[in-house]
């Protein structure tokens, strides 16, 4: 049996669609290794939306040149995203690598692989865009565990100035309603419990008039399934519907990451994001108002070309008010192809990471005084398995609003649901005890 190795960059999305490539190889033989040295196929499965990550792939490509002068038979691919930006770029620097394939292509890897394997095919790009594609009746090969990401759409219609997702993605499709719930009641019946629906955004899914707020509910209705999660939403598209459905079903958790990306309308307009900042605390106030302990996060990004101080101290307070339970802040990374890209930046790197680091020690401040509010209450957990610092006996989950709980137990508790009393809390980590 041949023997394929997956390293994959960037977000739930490609983590997703590397389960469903595997699944894919899986039909044609294949089995997954976690050495890259025992494989026959190495799959890299690539993120373009920072520059940071295109330069790890780079450099990890380079390490794998070397391995395959050691193994003259070994196929290296290149998927995902940044196989659609700089596919003559990867082919160029990097000629050791077989072929590059773009998330629309993926049903041509058997084939493509069985040329390859029999030196019909060399160098091969297949990046086209694919406007139907949804893979919608395949099933992927899903990480091992109780959750499961599952994706309901692909590609992106917002073009927010500053990304690059729908020119390597291409324009939004949602699945059928009919292959979601096929999917989630096969993962059910394997003993899945927590399932996390994926889109670039969620809101957005429409398919023969159901919208995300009837998908979710109908999501969250099928036996065995326990919690329900969806990333990432879009505020314009945040519906009171939708935080409704949220707030009166038991299973769909009470956590909304919701990127706000800057607390500045004259930033929001340049980054193309069809609301404002008063829009924004309105959702906010009421998803609060009728989702009972509300986990919210959110997405920032520092440094748009034209952030002037005033802009940056807008970001500031927005913080100040809203009091997220944590937020991811980036440097604005410049992405060729973009809208943003012709603009002019005004702030040095220098600027930037000072106005992160701004950033994150408020929102540290709120995180902390936030989880402390939840000592001596009992959460419930999903289990994940050992914590990450590997303690003895301890463990680690996550509670419904999506924090993580690190506790302890004499005997491994598998992966299931735990009630855990909170009794002691370190930044954005909660500790506690079993009940």
């Amino acid at each position: 049996m041949k023997k394929v190795y997956f390293e994959t960059y960037g977000c739930q999305m490609n983590k997703y669609d590397s389960e469903l490539v595997a699944g894919m190889l899986e039909l044609e033989g294949y089995e997954q290794t976690a050495k890259a040295d025992e494989a026959d196929l190495v799959l890299i499965n690539t993120c373009s939306v920072r520059e940071n990550a295109e330069t790890r792939v780079f450099g990890r490509l380079a390490a794998l040149g070397s391995l395959k002068k050691q193994h003259k038979e070994l196929v290296i691919g290149v998927l995902g995203c940044m196989a659609v930006r700089l596919k003559n770029e990867i082919i160029k620097k990097k000629p050791f690598v077989d072929f590059v394939m773009g998330p629309d292509n993926y049903r041509c890897l058997p084939e493509l692989l069985s040329r390859i394997n029999n030196n019909v095919e060399e160098h091969v790009e297949l990046t086209e865009f694919n406007s139907y594609e949804i893979y919608g009746e395949l099933f992927p090969a899903h990480a091992a565990g109780k959750r499961a990401w599952v994706a309901i759409m692909r590609g992106c219609n917002n073009f927010c100035s500053y990304c690059i997702v729908p020119y390597v993605r291409g324009r939004e499709r949602s699945r059928s309603v009919k292959d979601i719930l096929t999917e989630v009641e096969k993962l059910a019946k394997q003993n899945y419990i927590e399932i996390t629906l994926l889109g670039q955004n969620v809101n957005s899914y429409n398919y023969e008039q159901r919208d995300f707020a009837d998908l979710i509910q109908s999501v969250a209705d099928v036996l065995g399934i326990e919690r329900v999660r969806f990333a990432t939403s879009h505020p314009k598209d945040l519906s009171p519907k939708l935080i409704e459905v949220i707030a009166e079903h038991p299973k769909i958790c009470n956590h909304i990451h919701l990127p706000v990306q800057s607390g500045s309308d004259n930033i929001l307009k340049l980054m193309n994001r069809n609301y404002n900042r008063s829009h924004y605390l309105k959702l906010v106030e009421l998803a609060r108002e009728r989702i009972p302990n509300l986990g919210l996060s959110t997405d920032i990004i520092v440094g748009f070309p034209g952030e002037t101080e005033e802009d940056f101290q807008e970001t500031v307070t927005l913080i100040q008010q809203v009091k997220f339970d944590g937020s991811f802040i980036f440097k604005y990374s410049p992405r060729e192809g973009t809208a943003a890209y012709r603009m002019k930046e005004t702030l040095t790197e220098k600027e930037k990471v000072n106005r992160i680091q701004i950033l994150n020690e408020i929102q540290n401040r709120i995180t902390l005084k936030r989880n402390q509010k939840l000592v001596g209450k009992v959460e419930k957990i999903l289990v994940e398995g050992p914590s990450k610092k590997a303690k003895p006996n301890q463990y680690m989950g996550r509670t419904e609003s999506n924090k993580i709980l690190v506790f302890n137990s004499e005997a491994p508790p598998g992966q299931k649901l735990l009630d855990v009393k909170i009794v002691d809390v370190q930044g954005h980590t909660l500790f506690g005890e079993i009940v």
